[in-house]
């Protein structure tokens, strides 16, 4: 199946070279018409994956992710020419999935792609429903759900796909030591790509997404190594 990649780049160089590169390898790109309605261009195209630039005409990628992030899961790549901690911590706590600092090394670009494109849609056919504790992971979903108990209504949370994967592998092995090495390695394929902090970022916003059915406090930090999920029946 040809997987299409939606393009948010103003530079005409450089959407030009990204946009021969990737078709190439077999994906069909579409770029942006009208920057002033990069939302709905995105929802018409319906793509397997965006690549967002940064700075833009009109409005900043923050701005259109928080839009998308409202109506789609798709996964997002963010693309910038300022390399700096702020712009990522803002990027993950806003649900990009990767991010890219430019100048962009195509091959580098390429492997995000795949890699990201991979993890995402082989849950079509692989995952299935896991339980920890009160909570219940439907991956294909992306949802994490907090089981009704007595008369306390069931609570779910709306996870990205990056999200649904690190807390699959939480409760694939509740009790357990998960090494960070392992969830960048799950996450990113090659950890020479992803840094440590990009994970720690992660795993914040995504304590703080889950606090309202309390799964946050399950997701312990063992310092040093990595992540646990420390869950009872009645947690």
């Amino acid at each position: 199946m040809i997987q299409t990649i939606f393009l948010v780049e103003d530079e005409p160089t450089i959407a030009h070279a990204i946009a021969e590169y990737l078709t190439q390898w077999g994906y069909t790109v579409t770029t942006v018409d009208d920057f002033a309605h990069v939302d709905v261009e995105i929802a018409d195209s319906a793509p397997n994956l965006v690549l967002m630039d940064i700075r833009l005409p009109y409005f900043n990628g923050f701005h259109w992710l928080e839009l998308l992030r409202q109506k789609s899961k798709v996964p997002v790549i963010f693309l910038t020419s300022v390399s700096d901690d702020m712009n990522l911590v803002m990027a993950m706590n806003m649900g990009a999935d990767d991010f890219l600092t430019k100048p962009i090394e195509l091959p580098v670009l390429l492997a995000k792609i795949q890699g990201l494109l991979r993890r995402t849609y082989e849950y079509q056919q692989t995952d299935g429903i896991y339980h920890a504790g009160p909570f219940e992971l439907a991956a294909l979903d992306n949802r994490v759900t907090r089981i009704k108990h007595n008369t306390t209504p069931a609570q779910s949370i709306d996870l990205t796909p990056t999200e649904t994967r690190i807390v699959r592998m939480l409760f694939e092995t509740p009790g357990s030591v998960v090494k960070r090495e392992a969830i960048i390695r799950k996450l990113w394929e090659n950890d020479a790509f992803i840094d440590q902090n990009t994970l720690a970022v992660t795993m914040t916003r995504l304590r703080q997404k889950v606090a309202p059915i309390g799964l946050d406090t399950a997701i312990q930090t063992v310092r040093g190594t990595g992540y646990r999920l420390a869950v009872t029946p009645d947690a």
